[in-house]
């Protein structure tokens, strides 16, 4: 079943017909909140707040591993992520939507595997291309449909947070090679590698990243762009489970 994960701004998806509501506890302990299985366009799909419901959680916060543990057991066969992000390059403007192809983790203190019991073999995954290709082609084809403002491809920076980055930090990433930022890719994306499930993100950019425009970033104007933005987040991904299949 097509699962989604809905990050700053999709708390809930409003045209989604509640079937049944999951309360999962894993060995990792509880998600953010309760797997929701629906009806979303005459298609059964499952849904996950990332930040829980309503959003409490900072991106260091989650417990990511219980969050793709819960979801694998509701019975997902692919992932769909969505994020709020801040723009680095030019193909990252404030309002489109990105759908990256690359991952660099600036990360730490998080819990990084589901394979770190001593009883249990050690594993590694290969994580060469860390989004699923075939589900990020099923997505491009909706973008493309949808006619809406987006890019292909990408280096997606992931940050620790809660705070935004500093000038510097992103004049970094951006030397590294990243063109958009967020705090929530990983270690859910490497996560959901370990489990065999296909995994791809789609990012709404919701400002420009420090240093990246000429006047201090408020979260009123994040806000605005997010309501905007997830509106066609909301209508992509209704239209994204009716047609995708695996």
């Amino acid at each position: 079943m097509l699962a989604f994960i809905g990050g700053t701004g999709l708390t809930r998806m409003d045209n989604l017909r509640i079937i049944k509501t999951h309360t999962v506890e894993t060995r990792f302990g509880s998600p953010s909140a309760p797997v929701v299985e629906g009806e979303l366009d005459g298609q059964n799909v499952l849904f996950l707040a990332r930040h829980g419901d309503p959003h409490v959680l900072l991106p260091h916060q989650v417990n990511y591993r219980a969050n793709l543990a819960a979801l694998k057991e509701a019975g997902a066969t692919a992932i769909v992520a969505a994020n709020a992000v801040g723009g680095i390059t030019a193909q990252a403007p404030t309002g489109a939507l990105v759908l990256p192809d690359q991952i660099i983790d600036y990360t730490y203190g998080r819990d990084m595997t589901l394979f770190d019991d001593p009883d249990e073999p050690l594993v590694h995954v290969d994580f060469s291309w860390p989004f699923d290709v075939t589900l990020r082609n099923a997505l491009k084809a909706r973008l493309a449909a949808a006619e809406l403002n987006w890019n292909d491809g990408g280096c997606y920076g992931a940050t620790q947070g809660p705070r935004l980055e500093t000038a510097a930090e992103i004049a970094r990433l951006e030397r590294d090679g990243c063109d958009i930022v967020g705090m929530t890719g990983m270690p859910e994306a490497v996560l959901a590698r370990e489990l065999a499930l296909p995994y791809a993100m789609l990012s709404l950019v919701v400002n420009p990243a420090a240093g990246k425009s000429t006047h201090e970033i408020t979260m009123a104007e994040i806000e605005a762009v997010i309501h905007d933005g997830m509106a066609n987040v909301r209508q992509l991904l209704a239209g994204f489970a009716r047609h995708y299949s695996r």
